[in-house]
């Protein structure tokens, strides 16, 4: 019998996914934040603001290393599962 996974269980890496999506979202909003004065024809923000652009790319590499702990540990479970005698 296959073990039953809850669906509002957290596997790993999940928490790592929905963090850098909200850093990636708050980047993306800074960014367009940063941009607007650019296209207004207003004066640009200071140069530290263009630094939280920066949380886009800070956001995608954390959702990415919890895409790739998610993968490691789905890849160690199926090891472990094919490990396991057959009856």
């Amino acid at each position: 019998m296959r073990d039953k996974t809850l669906s509002n269980s957290a596997a790993p890496g999940d928490r790592l996914v929905r963090t850098g999506a909200v850093v990636f979202f708050l980047g993306a909003v800074a960014t367009l934040v940063t941009v607007a004065p650019l296209f207004l024809g207003t004066t640009p923000f200071p140069t530290y603001m263009f630094a939280l652009s920066m949380l886009m790319g800070v956001g995608f590499l954390i959702a990415g290393a919890g895409v790739l702990r998610s993968v490691a540990a789905g890849r160690r479970q199926a090891r472990e599962g094919s490990r396991s005698p057959a009856r």
